[in-house]
């Protein structure tokens, strides 16, 4: 899921690389297994260590996807920063150019790993807990895409008339379809073309006439 900081000591490093090869097996056991028929004996198994080291790292399996999600939206909130951050443009080819970077900062997140994907399928079925934090992570998404629309109607370049919640909602929709899609063919090249297909329909119904 993760890449280990080469910047880290050489202490630091193996403790980041044990982390990640410790959500690397969960990860693996969840697809063979499920989640819920996999316990914490069986991912330490599969890495050949002992109880306690897995408790060093994580309280339990569910931390595990707790981490995984929250390291999500961290780079998912990172890819909107700097030049793509909402106000960083003010004309229709800079939206475009700024959309495309998005999508393809998107796409790298959703296709490096495939499990990715499956994960932002299944937490939901965990519990009640993790159900809301993945509603949590939808509602968060809606007010983000809906600041760029805003300040879009506020430069001229998107239409004067754009109904922004909503229609926020709806590209947000069809970026998690192209989530969705990626369970059945995670290739780079398939999301690019779902990336540009998006932007497609977004240009011919909110840009300025």
């Amino acid at each position: 899921m993760t890449t280990v900081d080469a910047g880290l000591s050489r202490l630091e490093r193996r403790k980041a690389e044990t982390r990640r090869d410790i959500i690397d097996a969960a990860f693996t056991c969840f697809a063979d297994q499920g989640y819920h028929s996999t316990g914490i004996a069986d991912i330490a198994a599969r890495l050949g260590i002992g109880h306690g080291t897995f408790y060093r790292y994580f309280e339990n399996k569910r931390d595990i996807v707790e981490n995984v999600i929250d390291e999500l939206i961290e780079r998912i909130i990172a890819t909107l920063g700097a030049e793509n951050a909402p106000d960083a443009v003010d004309t229709l080819e800079g939206y475009r150019a700024q959309s495309a970077r998005i999508g393809e900062g998107l796409a790298r997140i959703f296709s490096e790993d495939p499990r990715v994907p499956l994960l932002l399928l299944s937490a939901a079925g965990i519990d009640d807990a993790m159900r809301e934090k993945m509603l949590d992570l939808f509602e968060l998404t809606a007010p983000l895409t809906a600041e760029y629309l805003e300040h879009g109607v506020r430069c001229g370049y998107l239409r004067a008339d754009l109904d922004v919640e909503p229609t926020a909602q709806a590209i947000n929709g069809m970026i998690l379809g192209s989530v969705l899609a990626a369970l059945r063919d995670p290739t780079p090249q398939r999301q690019a073309r779902l990336s540009a297909a998006i932007r497609a329909v977004m240009y011919d119904g909110i840009a300025a006439g």
